[in-house]
Formats: structure tokens, sequence, C-alpha cells
């Protein structure tokens, strides 16, 4: 009797010792993240997500477990926003686009031809103000760890085309966006609202007429095989932001979120090192399959896009700001070299 009173006492004090220093059975059940995104594995957004994976299980060991859902898989376009506000997901990575309902500030990323390449939307991601949009939203649910390059934009259709005045009238699918609503009226084109899973049977059926993406979406979603021509225009950027649940993320331990916010940084310069090499092979394999035409235009046809869509700026400066505009701007300027300080008179 006296051993099972000691035994029991034994018991008892494991559990309030345990307790009080939180060292529990469940304290060992790992954090489950899911992790959702839209498009295949084998684009940038594809392979980062499964980097970020790796890292942070390997910075966490037993302390997370990271769930990747690629390719719509879990919520597609229109559901995955809703899906992490309500933290039945917990990271997910839009395009910019995404965001203009939550601050019309994002939307300096869709003004038509405000990047000059990819390096430049970059510079501009890691200035202030590009850091600052990372934490604008905050106060609707929203954090964003960092950016994920893409590459830039190219319009697609399913008829030989140059200028804007080629493509009145066609149907293109967009996202959803206002500025790229604005930017097919400019054109004098329609643009239809669609999810990104959608658009390959749009195309073959002829819901629409074209689309315009990066070439590693095109590739990866076969648009090229129902596509007479892919003009490369570069008229915006494709990038992603990354954002997280900001309850879910607030809660964290202090060690769980530095894990994960190391494994974002590292994720996200591994993401930015293979985005150009991922588009630069989209394109060469687009070509190779001989189905889409790539078109590279003379500068006066590419000055007759920039001409149409102009008016584009006047019609958002007053939700994003002139300066954030110019800001943005600035990045695809090249650097002032710093002037020699004159030589010391002695």
């Amino acid at each position: 009797m006296f051993k099972k009173i000691t035994n029991l006492f034994t018991a008892i004090t494991f559990v309030a010792v345990t307790s009080l220093f939180g060292f529990s059975a469940s304290a060992q059940t790992p954090i489950v993240i899911k992790l959702s995104h839209v498009v295949a594995e084998n684009t940038p957004k594809g392979q980062a997500s499964l980097k970020f994976k790796e890292l942070a299980e390997k910075k966490l060991p037993g302390k997370v477990q990271v769930q990747v859902f690629p390719n719509s898989q879990l919520f597609g376009d229109a559901k995955e926003m809703e899906a992490l506000l309500l933290n039945d997901v917990q990271i997910i990575a839009p395009s910019l686009s995404k965001f203009d309902r939550y601050t019309k500030k994002i939307q300096v990323f869709d003004l038509p031809f405000i990047f000059k390449d990819a390096d430049a939307a970059l510079r501009f991601e890691n200035s202030k103000e590009g850091r600052a949009l990372l934490k604008s939203m905050e106060d609707k649910g929203l954090i964003g760890l960092d950016y994920w390059g893409n590459g830039m934009r190219h319009f697609a259709a399913n008829k030989d085309f140059r200028l804007p005045q080629d493509i009145k009238g066609l149907k293109f699918r967009i996202q959803a966006s206002d500025v790229y609503e604005a930017i097919m009226k400019s054109v004098g084109a329609n643009g239809q609202k669609m999810a990104f899973a959608e658009v390959y049977q749009a195309l073959q059926t002829g819901v629409v007429d074209g689309q315009e993406n990066s070439f590693s979406n095109m590739y990866s979603q076969k648009f090229h095989e129902v596509q007479k021509t892919i003009l490369e225009t570069n008229h915006g950027i494709l990038d992603y932001m990354v954002v997280v649940n900001a309850k879910w993320w607030n809660g964290l331990p202090a060690d769980v979120k530095k894990g994960l916010s190391e494994a974002m940084a590292e994720a996200t310069v591994f993401n930015n090192q293979i985005a150009k090499q991922k588009n630069d092979e989209a394109r060469a394999a687009i070509e190779a399959a001989g189905k889409a035409k790539i078109v590279k235009l003379t500068d006066a046809q590419l000055a007759e896009w920039k001409k149409a869509m102009q008016p584009v700026y006047k019609q958002f400066e007053a939700d994003i700001g002139a300066d954030l505009i110019k800001a943005a701007q600035s990045a695809s300027k090249p650097a002032q070299p710093k002037a020699e300080k004159p030589p010391v008179k002695k």
C-alpha cells in the first residue's frame, strides 16, 4: 500500500513539475504550418516554398512541421486570402496585385513599365519604402515577411500582334487588380479577372483571347500550347509577397519566430537567385516547343505601348502617392557615382 502511495505521489510530482516548466507532452508536438500557393512546384515560388520547408524544419527540429500545398491543391486564388485570415492556412505568397483591397499603396507594383527589369523591382522591394509596405497591413490581419521575385510580365494572345491597336476588343485574363483593368482599357482591350487555375481552359475554349504572365508561369501551366504569339513587353513585374496571419505570427514563441524568420530570409535569397534562371529556361523551352512565337519589340513599338498606358499613372496617383511612385521609379535609374573628395591641401 505504501509503495502504491509513493508511486502515485511521484507521478503527481512529475506532472506538476513538468507543467510548471512547460515540458508537457503537448509542448513536444510540432507546430504545423500550412503553406499554400497556386503555381507549380517547378516555378521559382514552388521551389522557394520547398526550400523554406527544408530550412525551417532544419533550424527548428521537432518544433515545426511545414506542409506545402502547390497548384491550388488547398486553396485557389479566390479563397487563399480568406483562408489565411481565418487561420486555415498560415503562410501564402500571392502576387502583389492581390493586396490592393488591404492597402492601395501596393498598387505601385502594378503600374505599367515602372521597373525596367526584375533587378530594379528587387532594389525597390529592399528599400525603406518597400520594407514599410510589408508591415502596412498588420491592422488588417496580415504581416509580410518578404518579397519573392518571379520575373517580368509579357502579353500573349491567340493572334499575331505587335502594337496596342492590334489587341483592341480582345479579352485578356488579368488578376484581380484594378490597375490591370485600367491597363487593358488603356490599350482598348477587355480585362477579365480570373483565377490562375482556370486560365488554360479559358484560353483553350476561347473564353479569353490572351493573358499576361512571366515566362515561368506560362511554361509551367502550358499556356504557350494555346497561344499564337508572346510579346516580350516586360510591361510589369510579377512578384509575390509572402504573408502570414498576424495573430498567429505574433502568438508564436520567440525562438520559433526567430527560426522561421531566418529560414524565410534564406529562402528569399534562394528564390531570387533562381527566378531569372527559371524564366530563361522557360523562355527557351517555349521557343523549342515551337507552338507560340516569342516576339521582341523594337524600340519604336515599345514606345507605343508605354505611351498608350501612361494615363494609368494619373488615374492611381492619389491612392498610391506621388512620393511612393517616385521612389519606385528611382530604382530603375543607374546609381550615381560618389563624388571624389578633393585632395587635402598641405
